[in-house]
C-alpha cells in the first residue's frame, strides 16, 4: 500500500490548524476550526482505507480487488455530523451576534470569582467548615443510645 505523504501532511495541516482555532474564544473560529477539523480526520480515514478498488458490489468483480466499504461508511457518517454541528454552532453564531454584536464567548461571572478565590486561597461565602467538620467527626459515630 502506497500511502501518498503529501495526503498525510494535509491531514495533518488540516487537524493542526482546526486544533489551534478551535481554542479560540470567537465562535467564528471555533466554527471554522470544527470544519477544517473534521475534514482533516476524513481525509485520514480515506487516506488509510487503503487502495482504491472495484466497487463493494456482491458479485460485480472478486471479494480480492472490492474496496473496503467500511471507511466510507464511517466518513459520509462523519459528514454527517458535522453537518449538524456546524449548523448548531452557526446558530449560535448567529444569536450572540444578534445578542451582544459580537461572536466572543466570555467569562462567566461564576467562575471568574471562584479563581479570584482559590488565587487569594479564600473559600466561598456558601461554604461552611464547621458544618463539614461537625457532619465528618459525627457521620461516622453511633449515637450513645444506641451504644448499649
Amino acid at each position: 500500500m502506497n500511502v501518498s505523504l503529501v495526503l498525510v501532511a494535509t491531514c495533518g495541516v488540516l487537524v493542526g490548524t482546526g486544533v489551534f482555532l478551535m481554542l479560540e474564544r470567537s465562535l467564528t473560529r471555533v466554527l471554522v476550526g470544527l470544519v477544517l477539523l473534521s475534514n482533516g480526520v476524513n481525509l485520514g480515514f480515506m487516506v488509510s482505507a487503503g487502495e482504491p478498488g472495484e466497487p463493494p458490489i456482491y458479485g460485480s468483480a472478486p471479494t480480492a480487488d472490492m474496496a473496503d466499504p467500511l471507511p466510507q461508511a464511517l466518513v459520509l457518517t462523519a459528514i454527517v455530523i458535522t453537518l449538524g454541528t456546524t449548523a448548531f454552532l452557526l446558530a449560535m453564531a448567529h444569536r450572540s451576534w444578534q445578542l451582544h454584536g459580537h461572536d466572543e464567548v466570555q467569562d462567566d461571572v461564576e467562575d471568574a470569582s471562584i479563581r479570584r478565590l482559590a488565587d487569594a486561597d479564600e473559600t466561598s461565602q456558601g461554604y461552611d467548615l464547621d458544618d463539614r467538620d461537625q457532619q465528618g467527626d459525627h457521620a461516622s459515630a453511633r449515637p450513645e443510645e444506641d451504644r448499649g
